[in-house]
């Protein structure tokens, strides 16, 4: 059978120090550069989710997913600074972190199997996505 699928675009602005406690001042920079800067530093974040539209299992309407993501991701995210979020308690602030803890939220909340992946655009030139664990 073949399927439609729908994105919908977010945008929320946050705050992030990229920097972990298992290196050292040194090696934090040298990993992070200038995104390791004590006082953090800010994006505006485009979160892009796809799902299954028109089928038995989708998610039924844009206004539900409106909702459920407005609610649990922009909500949650938008002017906070990521590092004191707990999904980020052991984990960096990185962008790859950051879709795949968006999709962790998500997927338990739309219909099985209706949510196919979550793109994330933290700059002009970096995009991360994310489709589930295989």
């Amino acid at each position: 059978m073949s399927q439609v699928h729908v994105t919908r675009r977010y945008r929320f602005c946050a705050a992030h120090r990229l920097h972990t406690d298992l290196l050292s001042p040194q090696e934090n920079w040298a990993v992070f550069g200038k995104c390791n800067n004590p006082n953090g530093h800010g994006h505006n974040y485009v979160v892009l989710v796809t799902i299954i539209s028109g089928t038995p299992q989708g998610v039924g309407t844009i206004e539900r997913l409106d909702h459920i993501v407005n609610d649990t991701i922009i909500e949650r995210f938008d002017h906070h600074d990521l590092n004191g979020d707990p999904a980020f308690a052991v984990l960096t602030t990185t962008g790859e972190n950051l879709v795949k803890v968006i999709w962790e939220i998500l997927q338990p909340l739309l219909p099985a199997g209706s949510l196919r992946k979550i793109g994330v655009i933290e700059t002009r030139d970096n995009y991360f996505e994310y489709a589930g664990s295989t």
